[in-house]
């Protein structure tokens, strides 16, 4: 399959680019800019609270070419499926789409998700036809129990929101990654574009990247790096990593050309 074939479908919808950038760490509107154009990035999230349709000074869609980009509204803030379903309907109704980056987590401090109320707010957006994109730990059950109930794509974390440390959950999202029936788009926690393409190369089918482009030096510069990493990442995995050793073994004949000299 070559690179121009190889579309990321998700919720009906096809997409070149398999790296989502998120704009809740930018400071300012010109930085986002940058860096999501650079990266090449069809999914941009939005937290319902930046994004004023009405035009304010505030609003970063001042910033973000939709003609270019999907808004994937999120519900960063809410702590329930109560509150989330409610952001959920808001959000549709302010940007005129119904595709959802769920966000659940009560605890301000480690930002971790609620597994539990991240379930039931899927099964109930899933049936008002949500395009649900549940954001949940590195769980493989969970991750399936959320296919089942609906999700369009599960987004397990690498490791906790902003924290740059990679992929520490790696062996559960191998885990998750071979059982997943629908999209896996590893989300949090990634910090370079080296995990980036870590996550690709084990057969994530996307990224999810905020923090590490927007405390960049160069947002721009780094958003076409992560860029580059993802479509490394995605082309070695296409190509089939060769298999790990736990011994030597010699990559060219050791003593033929002694051999020939007899």
């Amino acid at each position: 399959m070559s690179e121009a074939e190889d579309f990321l479908v998700l919720g009906g919808e096809s997409f070149r680019s398999r790296l989502f950038v998120g704009t809740g760490k930018f400071s300012s509107g010109e930085p986002l800019r940058g860096s999501v154009d650079s990266s090449g990035s069809e999914m941009v999230t939005v937290a319902m609270k930046r994004a004023n349709p009405e035009g304010d000074d505030d609003s970063i869609l001042d910033y973000l070419d939709t003609n270019k980009v999907r808004l994937l509204p999120n519900t960063s803030g809410v702590r329930d499926a109560r509150e989330a379903v409610f952001v959920a309907r808001m959000a549709r109704e302010a940007l005129s789409t119904n595709w959802l980056k769920l966000e659940i987590h009560p605890d301000p401090k480690y930002l971790m998700p609620d597994p539990v109320e991240t379930l039931e707010a899927t099964r109930e957006l899933s049936a008002e036809g949500f395009v649900v994109l549940p954001y949940c730990h590195a769980d493989p059950v969970l991750c399936k129990k959320l296919e089942e109930a609906g999700a369009a794509a599960v987004m397990p974390l690498g490791s906790p929101i902003g924290s740059n440390k990679g992929l520490e959950s790696r062996e559960f999202l191998k885990i998750i990654i071979e059982q997943a029936g629908v999209p896996v788009v590893v989300d949090a926690g990634i910090g370079s574009p080296s995990q980036a393409a870590e996550a690709m190369e084990m057969g994530a089918d996307a990224v999810l990247v905020n923090t590490a482009l927007a405390v960049s030096q160069n947002p721009t510069a780094m958003g076409e790096a992560f860029a580059l990493g993802v479509r490394a990442g995605r082309q070695a995995y296409l190509a089939g990593l060769g298999e790990i050793s736990g011994v030597a073994r010699a990559t060219s004949p050791l003593t033929a050309f002694l051999d020939q000299g007899e």
